[in-house]
């Protein structure tokens, strides 16, 4: 089957022939239709989980799926051939199964779930990720209903998932993004968009003018430096809390949250069920072939996503 993967870390992504995967008793094989690109992708080409998790060479990216089961493993098993499906591929080894490939097999208790009817395949390929882990980080921040959330990075995937999410609660978004974003952001609930290239201070004086004492709660979703990061928690109230998806510690006397993502079967059905009623939209910002992934990859880890990029296998 074709697939995108590396030969080693840090190797460029490039389009391989590799075997077919067999499903173990109790995996689905799917047919892959779409794969939704991450920036968890070309971290894990760079070799962000090595040491923690067992590899397997070539590496075929990709975490988010989505399409049509296509052979069912031995044992019981919840889905039939031909079930529609999107979900992550989480086990181990890294890279044996990826989503950039034609076919992925994954247990049926991973996070994997039917798509519903009215969704369409190319729009559940982009929740899983993005979608749980919006979902998450807003219970985590433990944001009350009227109170203010920062998000800084937020017309990304989970950034658009997250300012929709949190506006439905009433909660106030500051969405700060990089370019002219604000009609886009205020179509997806942010109280206020501002442009962080607009000239220095200027996220600082938004915030001040709306939120006096600080915003309730921040979570930074593209620092990677702790000096990045401080100026931001330096936007939080006392007593507010501040969440990072990168792994950067924070200042002392900071409520502090490393945020890690913990998806389910669940929280996909509730996102693709509020996706199918059309409550939750869902920001794919460009399509492409398979064979334009490393592209892709490389684009997005230059910065400055516009929602989600699929790629159609």
């Amino acid at each position: 089957m074709r697939a995108i993967a590396v030969s080693t870390f840090c190797a460029e992504p490039c389009l391989v022939e590799v075997p077919k995967p067999d499903p173990a008793g109790g995996d689905v094989r799917v047919k892959v239709e779409y794969a939704a690109l991450n920036p968890l992708d070309w971290q894990t080409a760079d070799g962000a989980l090595d040491g923690v998790a067992p590899h397997a060479f070539p590496l075929i990216l990709g975490t988010d799926f989505a399409g049509r089961v296509d052979m069912i493993g031995s044992g019981d098993n919840r889905f039939r051939v031909g079930d529609p499906v999107f979900g992550r591929v989480t086990g181990p080894p890294v890279g044996r199964c990826g989503a950039y490939g034609e076919y992925v097999c994954v247990p049926q208790d991973s996070p994997i779930a039917l798509v519903p009817r009215d969704l369409p395949l190319r729009t559940a390929a982009a929740l899983p990720s993005a979608g749980t882990t919006a979902a998450q980080i807003l219970g985590s921040t433990a944001v009350r209903s009227g109170r203010s959330l920062l998000i800084i990075g937020a017309a990304g995937g989970v950034g658009s998932f997250l300012t929709q999410l949190a506006a439905a609660r009433s909660i106030g978004v500051v969405a700060a993004v990089r370019g002219d974003e604000k009609r886009r952001m205020g179509a997806l609930g942010a109280a206020v968009t501002v442009d962080t290239t607009s000239g220095p201070g200027a996220l600082e004086a938004a915030v001040a003018g709306l939120y006096p004492e600080g915003v309730d709660a921040l979570v930074d979703l593209v620092s990677t430096h702790p000096a990045e990061f401080a100026a931001h928690t330096a936007l939080v109230r006392d007593g507010g809390v501040a969440v990072t998806t990168r792994g950067v510690a924070a200042p002392a006397g900071v409520a502090w949250v490393d945020f890690r993502l913990t998806p389910s079967g669940e929280l996909l059905d509730a996102l693709a069920a509020g996706a199918a009623r059309g409550e939750l939209s869902v920001p794919i910002d460009i399509e492409l072939p398979l064979e334009k992934a490393p592209q892709a990859l490389a684009q997005n880890r230059a910065g400055g996503a516009r929602g989600k990029t699929v790629l159609v296998i």
